[in-house]
């Protein structure tokens, strides 16, 4: 995997408070970041492929494998 750099902007408070939690995780802050930034883009990904896949079956129709093998109809079920 390339790496490429990137300048941040944070407040200095959270920058504190993100320094801490790295070396309480025996990490660098970069590291931290990174790995949450991945988290995000793969649940981006997650949500796309599952959106996808919906669209499909609101396309295409869902089967639900009794096409044309009811042998009552509507009415029937409703019968008083």
């Amino acid at each position: 995997m390339n790496n490429q750099n990137i300048t941040l902007s944070i407040p200095k408070n959270v920058l504190k408070k993100i320094k801490h939690i790295a070396v309480e995780k025996n990490t660098s802050v970069s590291k931290l970041l990174t790995e949450q930034l991945i988290l995000i883009a793969a649940k981006e990904d997650d949500y796309q492929k599952a959106k996808a896949a919906q669209l499909h079956l609101l396309k295409e129709g869902f089967d639900m494998g009794i096409e044309n093998k009811t042998d009552w109809k509507r009415d029937e079920l409703y019968d008083r």
